[in-house]
């Protein structure tokens, strides 16, 4: 019963981990580009992409050069906004 208990509840927790390790491997990438995680990921829903955290973590890591092309677009959304 112990066992199902930890499982249940470590199920929940690396979901967790998981999310915070992209959020700040996203947050990284953003500052290395002049934004800040908040401010990027604004952009990026005013821009209107739709990729969630795992896939730009992911080119944050793999492809930096679109990571910055994203970048730019989510700028220029942002700035468009004010």
């Amino acid at each position: 019963m112990r066992a199902l208990r930890y499982a249940w509840r470590d199920r929940r927790r690396r979901k967790r981990d998981f999310r915070r390790l992209w959020v700040v491997r996203i947050g990284a990438a953003a500052r290395q580009e002049g934004m800040t995680y908040s401010a990027f990921m604004g952009g990026l829903r005013k821009a209107g992409v739709r990729l969630n955290r795992k896939v730009l973590a992911e080119m944050a890591m793999n492809e930096p050069r679109s990571f910055a092309r994203l970048a730019e677009l989510a700028r220029r959304a942002g700035s468009a906004g004010c």
